[in-house]
């Protein structure tokens, strides 16, 4: 058991926001500040770096999502204070549910930091925040416009973790409610084909004229923003760095902008 407070195992889950420093949330800053060492993907690091420069680096690429929380972990139950980056929000397709499912498989106490309850570090015993940052979902609405200003649907077509099957389900569900879509990880290296099909079964329900506004890399240096309608979406260029949000049968598409109304004219004179 340690008894210095200073030594209390913490765990800092960390959402640094769409890249550029400046949409970083004040209390992310203060947690980077406060840690020891900074766990995070590669990509996601590289982009922090001038707020980290004296901590201890723990990186890993792209696949390695469990090493990477198994090794984070670690280092907060060895007495030091770790922060665990993800880019956008912690929670949203990012690190901090697999951070309490591996907890929970280890058996571990977890805590809110910071905690009143604990006067010394305990064995088993995390102190864990959960921080949250600007999604790459609104980031990129933002710059399309207001796209989500009604209720909306978020779909990641990336199959690594999930079937496909389960993927079209949920596009047709989606597209049939009229939902809002936006989507993330339209398309890698390895995947080429499932946004095609994404855009045949939204099409079963939509307009071909409706509008889908395409955002890569939000906020980053290499952004890039462009409006199509729902016949061209599957030939736009698209990578995993970009979400695509597709109207619902009220949107609308107004100069470089697209927007979704909420319903104000229909009960307001506008």
């Amino acid at each position: 058991m340690l008894n210095d407070t200073h030594k209390r195992p913490r765990l800092f889950v960390i959402g640094t926001g769409p890249g550029d420093l400046c949409y970083m949330a004040p209390r992310a800053l203060e947690l980077l500040n406060q840690a020891d060492s900074i766990a995070g993907y590669t990509t996601y690091i590289d982009l922090i770096r001038p707020v980290i420069k004296d901590k201890q680096i723990i990186s890993t690429g792209m696949t390695k999502e469990v090493e990477r929380v198994e090794k984070a972990i670690f280092e907060a139950l060895s007495g030091k204070a770790c922060a665990l980056v993800s880019g956008g929000d912690s929670g949203i397709y990012a690190m901090a549910g697999l951070v309490f499912e591996l907890c929970q498989k280890k058996g571990l106490n977890l805590v809110r930091y910071p905690s009143e309850t604990l006067p010394h570090a305990q064995k088993n015993t995390l102190e864990i925040e959960i921080v949250p940052g600007i999604p790459a979902l609104a980031a990129g609405a933002s710059l399309v416009g207001a796209p989500l200003t009604h209720d909306f649907a978020v779909i990641s077509l990336s199959d690594l973790l999930t079937p496909w099957e389960t993927i079209e389900k949920r596009l047709h569900a989606a597209a049939m409610a009229d939902f809002v879509i936006a989507i993330y990880n339209p398309k890698s290296k390895k995947r080429d084909w499932q946004l095609a099909r994404a855009r045949e079964i939204i099409a079963e329900y939509r307009d071909p004229k409706t509008p889908v506004g395409i955002v890569t890399s939000a906020m980053r240096e290499q952004q890039q923003v462009t409006i199509v309608c729902l016949g061209e979406m599957d030939k736009a260029q698209v990578n995993m760095q970009t979400v695509l949000f597709v109207g619902n049968s009220a949107s609308t598409a107004y100069l470089d902008f697209m927007y979704t109304p909420r319903g104000y004219s229909k009960k307001y004179a506008l």
